[in-house]
């Protein structure tokens, strides 16, 4: 096998590695969503286990790239390429950080309940699992286009937070028996945020990656 063929087979590797990475990343928020709604120690539990596979794969692709580029020296936009898998993986390591820290959440909340309907909460999860996907498709795909809702996405996200922020506010100054929950409230909401603004980070890191060209902030 040719050099070039070496390397593309060892990103097609790569790419399966990340796509099962990102899966479990995915299955990681829904779930701890999902045990903050239910108060479920079980499925806090899973997160937990989904987080430590999720570091293994971390190790295991970060091991692989650095063997690419030892052995093939990429340079160029194939250079661009490994470092951005070595980014992503990153990113996605700490989204499933993110996603242990709710399930974290759901435990210390065991003797605590909920105060209202969860609406907003669910609703920033599944914005933010959007973003994942987007951006994992725009990696995989090695195509910018689905990067332009995720960033559309983030500024819905960063409003809906704006908004649960606020409600928590309300009923904790209405209520102070409600301050140690509307406290969770709070956090699980600003860890949904932070994993939106890593599905962004992703996304600039497959602009960068395709193009050559940084994402500039205003």
């Amino acid at each position: 096998m040719s050099p070039r063929k070496a390397y593309e087979a060892e990103l097609r590797d790569l790419d399966q590695l990340v796509e099962k990475m990102a899966t479990r990343t995915r299955e990681a928020i829904e779930l701890a969503v999902e045990s903050f709604e239910k108060l479920d120690l079980d499925l806090a539990e899973r997160v937990r286990g989904i987080d430590e596979e999720m570091y293994a794969l971390n190790v295991e692709i970060e091991r692989r790239c650095l063997e690419v580029i030892a052995l093939q020296s990429p340079v160029a936009k194939d250079l661009r390429t490994i470092g951005t898998y070595l980014k992503v993986i990153t990113d996605f390591d700490r989204i499933g950080r993110y996603a242990r820290d709710i399930a974290e959440v759901t435990i210390h909340a065991q003797t605590m309940a909920h105060f209202k309907a969860l609406v907003s909460i669910p609703h920033m999860a599944e914005m933010a699992e959007r973003m994942v996907d987007l951006s994992v498709e725009a990696f995989l795909e090695r195509d910018t286009t689905p990067t332009k809702e995720v960033f559309e996405l983030e500024d819905r996200v960063d409003s809906l937070y704006d908004e649960i922020f606020r409600e928590v506010i309300t009923y904790m100054m209405e209520d102070s028996r409600k301050i140690g929950l509307g406290i969770n409230y709070t956090l699980v909401a600003r860890y949904l945020e932070r994993i939106a603004d890593h599905a962004c980070n992703i996304s600039e890191r497959v602009i960068y990656m395709v193009t050559g060209q940084r994402v500039v902030k205003e």
